[in-house]
């Protein structure tokens, strides 16, 4: 996906020295690569989560332990919301739907 935008940057930029309105096609361009492709990738050079040796069944190390401290955070907020659920239903029974 990084190549078909470099490319096509290029090609709009060796066009856009007769008509600006390529340099504007090419900061639109870049701007949703960086705004909506990049920001999935993790890192510049990294890759894509989906394979890879990084990916599921992968030998990466920092993935695995990427994915780890994810798990770990998920559960220790599903665990707070937990408890004051808990606490907000025995401090105000008559307010619980049941």
């Amino acid at each position: 996906m990084g190549t078909l935008i470099i490319s096509a940057t290029l090609v709009s930029v060796v066009l856009g020295f007769d008509r600006p309105v390529w340099w504007l096609a090419t900061a639109a361009l870049l701007y949703l690569h960086v705004r909506y492709v990049r920001p999935g990738q993790g890192s510049p050079g990294s890759s894509p989560s989906g394979g890879g040796a990084g990916g599921p069944g992968g030998g990466g190390g920092s993935s695995s332990s990427m994915r780890d401290s994810n798990y770990q955070a998920y559960r220790r907020r599903r665990d707070q919301m937990a408890r004051w659920e808990r606490r907000y239903r025995r401090e105000r029974p008559w307010n619980t739907r049941k």
